[in-house]
């Protein structure tokens, strides 16, 4: 029988691939812990390891889950935890991730892992995790909500006989909004080494965040904490509350939740679906952006107020957001000559020849909208 945090034997009764904290509450902000349990399944024994394994970093994040518990009680948010080892399957693998169910971990074999049944695995401990942080988001977005992810991880202080220097690591992938804000707060405090995606790289493609944070636009952010720092009730004290007044600094220096794509859009995974690349993703969102800007070159009859007041941007924002695209790859472009890649012509020339006097009724309902959607 594997052990849980405390070193008390487990003996669930049911196979609840995840635990949830804070139920109820709505997801502005949602913490993640993959590998959050060091316990395995009755039905899988115990992998064929002796128990001091289990009390290791191969089985599970040391201090992670009781980090990610405080913080959700502290940003009254909720929390999903995985409830099983990383040794059944990892969660913060994709479900197709050869290394999802590990053969040999750091050196150790896992007998148990030789000839297990891994599409069984993923079915009943892998894919209910990942439908509950679906279904979470799902529920924040029909509550008008964009939810912000939390993952909470932590790391070994050696590797391979190589001390790690950092603190706590930071890892993100093309996403940097809470990321760099997180960084730079962490770097303020004067004491603590970060770690820039280090002592790992959050470009894995198909991992937690990768799913539910990049590919649907959302901020998000992994954390990782070195293990000897929250490997002690004292440690833990101290790190929670650091973490937590840092947290709230860098939410606020990060600003509001939107929906930002950082990589290109992906289609649902469902039968007939071609495989694509980036590449080949990218080239379809630029032919359809093509489209949309050859539709609204063709509507002059379609006024940039009413397109304000119906969906909450114009031919000025796409012009906006074609610059910013640019300066995001270094080429810096006037915001009139930006604009024109829309408009098609000068937009002082389109407002001569196209705009009309907008109603009473318009300009009201254009002012009453938020000032971030103006």
């Amino acid at each position: 029988m594997a052990m849980d945090e405390s070193g008390n034997a487990r003996s669930e009764a049911h196979e609840s691939a995840f635990e949830t904290c804070n139920a109820g509450k709505p997801a502005a902000l949602l913490f993640l812990c993959d590998h959050a349990s060091n316990a395995v399944p009755p039905g899988l024994g115990d992998l064929g390891l002796c128990q001091e394994a289990f009390s290791t970093h191969i089985a599970f994040d040391i201090g992670a889950a009781a980090l990610t518990r405080h913080l959700a009680t502290a940003f009254d948010a909720p929390a999903l935890l995985g409830r099983w080892s990383r040794l059944v399957v990892d969660l913060n693998r994709g479900a197709d991730d050869p290394t999802a169910v590990m053969k040999l971990s750091d050196g150790r074999i896992v007998p148990g892992n030789r000839e297990a049944d891994v599409a069984e695995r993923v079915a009943r401990y892998h894919a209910p995790y990942h439908q509950a942080v679906e279904a979470k988001i799902d529920e924040a977005l029909s509550q008008g909500l964009l939810p912000i992810l939390v993952s909470m991880h932590s790391f070994t202080p050696v590797w391979r006989g190589v001390p790690r220097p950092w603190h706590i690591g930071i890892l993100w992938d093309k996403d940097p909004r809470l990321a760099r804000a997180l960084m730079d707060r962490l770097s303020r405090e004067g004491d603590i080494v970060v770690g820039d995606n280090e002592p790992y790289s959050g470009t894995l493609e198909n991992d937690t965040l990768y799913r539910h944070g990049t590919m649907r636009g959302l901020p998000h952010v992994l954390i990782e904490v070195r293990q000897d720092l929250i490997g002690s009730e004292q440690g833990l004290a101290v790190w929670q509350k650091r973490l937590e007044g840092v947290l709230r600094d860098a939410l606020h220096a990060m600003g509001p939740s939107r929906i930002d794509f950082s990589r290109p859009l992906a289609l649902k995974n469902t039968k007939g679906s071609p495989v694509m690349d980036e590449n080949t993703k990218t080239e379809l969102e630029a032919a359809a952006f093509r489209k949309l800007v050859a539709h609204l070159r063709e509507r002059h009859d379609v006024q940039n107020i009413d397109l304000m007041n119906l969906a909450g941007f114009c031919r000025n924002c796409l012009g906006d957001w074609y610059r910013e695209a640019a300066a995001g790859k270094g080429i810096t472009l006037g915001k009139d000559e930006a604009r024109e890649v829309v408009y098609g012509m000068s937009p002082a020339d389109w407002k001569a020849r196209y705009q009309k006097a907008a109603s009473p009724d318009a300009q009201a309902q254009f002012a009453a909208k938020p000032p971030h959607q103006h």
